[in-house]
C-alpha cells in the first residue's frame, strides 16, 4: 500500500473505532440501569405510590376535632361590688405618758390587755408629792387662822368705831388685813388642789378603752413628763374604721345612696382578697377627690368583736352597690376579645362551633354577666379555645365540671371511599 492510500485509510479507521467505543458505552449504560431496577424494585413502586397518594388530598390535621370543656351559661341575681384598697384606722389611739417625775414603782398591765377607760396601769412614787400636798394643807390651817383672828378685830373696831372710841381709819385698815388673808387662803386652796392633783398624777390610768401595746419603760426607771416614748400606746379597736379610696366615677351611686340615708354594706378581707375578715357600714364620705390619683376617700367602721382587724393593716374592700335581678353570667374563662370586642365560641347541638358576639355586663370574682348576645342554658367554651374556628367541630371533655366520656370520632366519607379503593 502507497503512502497516499495509507493517509486515506487512517481517518477511515478512527471513525470506525469511535462508533464502536459509544456502542460499548451505550450497552453499559443499558446494562447498569436494569442492574439497578431489578434490584431495587420496590424504590419504583413506592414512588409510584406516592404519585398515587400524591394525586389525593391529604388529611388536614386541623380537621380533627379539639377536645374543649364548656359551661352551661345560667339566670341567677348577681351581686355587683365596688373593690378599694384601705387602711385600718383606730378610732382612738393614746400613747400614755407620764404627767409628773418620779421614780415608776409599779407596772399594773400586762402587755396586749384589753383595758377599760380608768383601768390602772402604773404608778410613781407618790411620797414626794403626798409632802407638798402636807404643806400646802398646813400653809391653808395657819392662813385660815390669820383669817379669823382678823375677822374678830374687824368686828370689835366697829363696834368702838359706833362707840367713837377709835377712829374710821382704823376700821378701815382692819378690813383690808382681814381680806388679805382672805386672798392667801384662797392661794392655800389652789395650792392643795394642785398637790392633790400632782399626787393624782402618780398613778397612771387608762384614758380610753382600747388594747395595750408593748411597754415602753421597765418598772424601777426614773421617768419625766417630758418623755417622747410614753409608758405605753392604747389603741381603741372596738369599734375599728377602715379608710379607703375608691374611683371618681365610681363613687356617684354610692353618694346617692349616702344621700337618700340608705344603709351601705362594707366587707373587708384580707391581703390577698379571699378570707372575710368582718362586715361593717359606711360611715363617711370626704369632701374633695384627691387629684393626683383620682380617687375619693371613704370611711366604713365595724364592731371588730372579734379583734380581726388591727391598726395600720391592709385590707380590700368590697362595698354591696346593688343586685342586679335574673341575668345571665358565665365564667370569665369564657370571653374572648379581638377588634370587633367581646366574643363567646358557642357549642351548637350537634358540637359545632359557633362565634358569638355579647355585650358584657358587671364582673365579680370569676363571673361576668352578659347583657346581650347570650342566653341562658347555652353552652360556652371555656377551655380549649385557642385553635377553634367558625364551623369547627369539637370533642368535648368536661362540661360543668363534670367529665364527659369521649366519643369516637367517625371517619370522613372520602376517607372511607379511599380505603375501599386499596382494598380493591
Amino acid at each position: 500500500m502507497t503512502q497516499h492510500n495509507h493517509h486515506k485509510l487512517l481517518p477511515l479507521a478512527n471513525q470506525h473505532g469511535f462508533s464502536l467505543l459509544s456502542g460499548l458505552l451505550l450497552v453499559f449504560t443499558i446494562s447498569m440501569v436494569g442492574f439497578f431496577y431489578f434490584q431495587h424494585p420496590s424504590n419504583a413502586a413506592e414512588q409510584t405510590k406516592l404519585g398515587a397518594d400524591n394525586s389525593k388530598p391529604r388529611h388536614d390535621k386541623h380537621d380533627e376535632p379539639s377536645a374543649v370543656s364548656i359551661e352551661t351559661a345560667g339566670k341567677a341575681d348577681f351581686p355587683v361590688y365596688l373593690s378599694g384598697l384601705g387602711t385600718v384606722t383606730a378610732l382612738r389611739t393614746v400613747t400614755v405618758r407620764p404627767r409628773v417625775d418620779g421614780e415608776l414603782v409599779r407596772i399594773s398591765f400586762n402587755e396586749g390587755q384589753m383595758l377599760k377607760e380608768g383601768d390602772l396601769l402604773a404608778e410613781i412614787d407618790p411620797r414626794p408629792f403626798q409632802v407638798q400636798l402636807q404643806q400646802a394643807e398646813g400653809q391653808l390651817l395657819r392662813d385660815q387662822a390669820l383669817l379669823q383672828n382678823a375677822q374678830l378685830d374687824h368686828q370689835r373696831y366697829q363696834t368702838l368705831l359706833k362707840q367713837d372710841s377709835i377712829s374710821a381709819q382704823q376700821t378701815v385698815t382692819q378690813e383690808s388685813q382681814v381680806k388679805q388673808y382672805q386672798g392667801s387662803v384662797e392661794m392655800d386652796k389652789a395650792q392643795v388642789n394642785n398637790a392633790k392633783l400632782q399626787l393624782s398624777y402618780a398613778r397612771l390610768t387608762a384614758p380610753i378603752a382600747g388594747r395595750a401595746g408593748l411597754r415602753q419603760i421597765d418598772q424601777g426607771n426614773i421617768v419625766h413628763a417630758n418623755d417622747d416614748n410614753g409608758l405605753v400606746v392604747i389603741t381603741q379597736l372596738q369599734p375599728i374604721s377602715v379608710v379607703f379610696s375608691l374611683p371618681e366615677d365610681k363613687v356617684q351611686s354610692i353618694i346617692q345612696r349616702w344621700r337618700n340615708h340608705e344603709p351601705v354594706n362594707v366587707t373587708a378581707y384580707d391581703r390577698m382578697g379571699k378570707n372575710k375578715l368582718a362586715e361593717g357600714k359606711l360611715l363617711a364620705i370626704d369632701n374633695q377627690i384627691d387629684s393626683t390619683t383620682g380617687t375619693l376617700k371613704l370611711k366604713a367602721q365595724f364592731d371588730n368583736n372579734d379583734s380581726a382587724l388591727f391598726a395600720n393593716q391592709f385590707v380590700n374592700i368590697k362595698m354591696h352597690l346593688e343586685t342586679l335581678k335574673d341575668v345571665t353570667e358565665v365564667s370569665s374563662a369564657a370571653i374572648q376579645h379581638d377588634t370587633q370586642g367581646a366574643f363567646v365560641y358557642l357549642i351548637t347541638p350537634d358540637k359545632t362551633v359557633q362565634i358569638r358576639r355579647i355585650t358584657l355586663g358587671e364582673t365579680e370574682g370569676d363571673k361576668v354577666v352578659i347583657k346581650e348576645g347570650l342566653a341562658a342554658n347555652e353552652t360556652v367554651v371555656i377551655e380549649g379555645g385557642d385553635r377553634l374556628r367558625e364551623g369547627a367541630q369539637v370533642d368535648i371533655a368536661e362540661k360543668d365540671g363534670q367529665a364527659v366520656a369521649a366519643s369516637p370520632i367517625q371517619p370522613k366519607p372520602e376517607a372511607q371511599v379511599g380505603k375501599r379503593e386499596r382494598r380493591s
